[in-house]
């Protein structure tokens, strides 16, 4: 089920925000547990029992954890917390392993080293990835509570020794299968009380209306084409259209991602939580590195807190292999592919330069507008490896795009593709990928911000409301009216 899907939006939805709100504030957790397992479970009921499995072993071995920080002594202490959070984390790779890369890392050696393997086809769980690491951020943040490191204090309130409040934490529909990554210290808080107020579920819905928006009209609309594109024959692509599909694509997975994380945020507005940003505008960033702390925050800020920052950071050991190892495992965590490994170490590459030469001292004078083409240059062709996941394919494609192997003859002309309704769409799209509120003059920029945060019924709030009113009758019109509606992120 997705979030722009008919059966959602028209039952799905509705059927669980009136409970919510009829129900009295003790039921309302296992109330969105239940309406969770129901919503993961109807794209594969027998998929839950792995989530519920997930959710079980962090739970016990959270307890034990606590136990084990706060009861034993001495140099014991020390080893079995680490021992057990060890074997906590290896449970959730496992369980990740098993799942995702199995099949991956079987078909490998099928084809390097062992012909005769026999290989097990698995299917992959929607969202198994955010969930198990929202499992390992738990216990990872119950271990550094216990006091168990020296020069620690403890926390008692770290682990959760409520079942159901973890299962609402690990499960909770909003977030479950797309993002963003949700922290347990930052979630905590709201597992035990929230506030329910006419302000945050206006708030919400106006944020789920803007996702939903970005997600039907222009995702859908540019992957559309897109998809076009990337399945035709490359030999005999122009390079105006390989460059056309890459853009197309690039902001595709833009609006699909951002435009779910949009309705996560304003889904759990409405039943009273507030997660964390997860995209800030990546698109006008002027190095990669920029463009990491603005594209998928969550699982950036979670790479650099629970992998970065253990393996030394920048204090100790050799950063540029502490950050090898980061984008490395960016790279595997997004899919079982050849294509997403040199993905992840592809913007790894161009990290590690910025870093070198800032450590230098080397200061480039270059025009910012230079600098946007050069980020965005390496961020559209790391999104054909993406799109693509094949090397030989990102290969043969990206040489289409500079025009190398190319035949004489063009089977489709730019103008094909652009019609007059995907040029307004690609128009939109552009503009809408640029915070004009930053960029444009003060007087601008305030007015633009009183039409976004004004909550006095004032002609500003009354034509933004018309507006979302508008936008959402504009997205119904999108969904109905067309058969393409995947979420790039549900297969990670």
């Amino acid at each position: 089920m997705v979030f722009s899907s008919v059966i959602f939006l028209c039952f799905f939805m509705p059927v669980m925000i009136i409970g919510y709100y009829i129900l009295p504030g003790k039921l309302r957790n296992l109330y969105l547990v239940l309406g969770s397992l129901f919503f993961y479970a109807w794209g594969g009921p027998e998929y839950v029992f792995i989530m519920i499995a997930s959710i079980t072993g962090n739970y016990i071995f959270g307890v034990l954890l606590d136990l084990t920080g706060g009861r034993l002594i001495g140099r014991k202490k020390i080893i079995t917390g680490r021992i057990l959070l060890v074997i906590t984390i290896l449970f959730n790779l496992g369980i990740l392993f098993y799942f995702k890369y199995y099949t991956f890392a079987l078909t490998t050696l099928h084809d390097l080293f062992m012909p005769g393997l026999a290989i097990k086809e698995i299917t992959l769980p929607i969202g198994i990835s955010f969930y198990t690491f929202q499992g390992m951020s738990y216990v990872i943040d119950v271990y550094r509570g216990c006091g168990i490191k020296e020069g620690t204090v403890r926390d008692d309130t770290l682990v959760q020794k409520n079942p159901l409040n973890l299962a609402l934490y690990i499960s909770m529909f909003p977030q479950l299968i797309a993002g963003p990554i949700v922290r347990y210290t930052d979630i905590k808080p709201y597992l035990k009380k929230r506030q329910v107020n006419l302000s945050g579920f206006s708030k919400g819905v106006e944020r789920f209306i803007i996702g939903l928006a970005k997600k039907a009209i222009l995702a859908n609309t540019l992957g559309e084409t897109a998809d076009k594109i990337f399945t035709t024959d490359y030999s005999y692509m122009g390079v105006p259209v390989a460059w056309l599909g890459a853009i197309l694509y690039t902001l595709q997975i833009y609006y699909d991602f951002s435009g779910y994380s949009d309705m996560a945020i304003g889904l759990g507005r409405i039943f009273g939580f507030e997660f964390m940003e997860n995209f800030n505008y990546p698109y006008i960033s002027k190095s990669v590195s920029e463009f990491w702390r603005r594209w998928h925050i969550s699982l950036s800020s979670w790479f650099r807190d629970y992998l970065y920052i253990p393996l030394g950071g920048n204090r100790t050991g050799n950063v540029y292999f502490n950050l090898f190892i980061v984008f490395l495992a960016t790279g595997i965590w997004h899919g079982a592919a050849f294509g997403f490994i040199v993905w992840g170490l592809w913007h790894g590459l161009f990290i590690i330069t910025e870093r070198v030469f800032r450590k230098k001292g080397v200061t480039l004078k270059l025009p910012a507008v230079v600098r946007w083409l050069y980020t965005m240059l390496i961020v559209v062709l790391g999104w054909v490896l993406f799109k693509l996941e094949e090397l030989p394919a990102t290969f043969e494609y990206i040489g289409a795009m500079f025009g190398m192997d190319h035949e004489s003859y063009v089977e489709f002309s730019l103008r094909y593709y652009l019609d007059n309704k995907m040029i307004f769409i690609l128009i939109i799209a552009i503009i809408a990928a640029i915070p004009w509120a930053q960029i444009l003059p003060r007087h601008l920029a305030s007015y633009i911000s009183a039409l976004s945060l004004q909550e006095e019924g004032k002609t500003a709030v009354i034509i933004k409301r018309i507006s979302l009113i508008i936008l959402m009758a504009i997205s119904f019109m999108f969904i109905i009216n067309s058969s393409y509606n995947p979420f790039i992120y549900f297969r990670f």
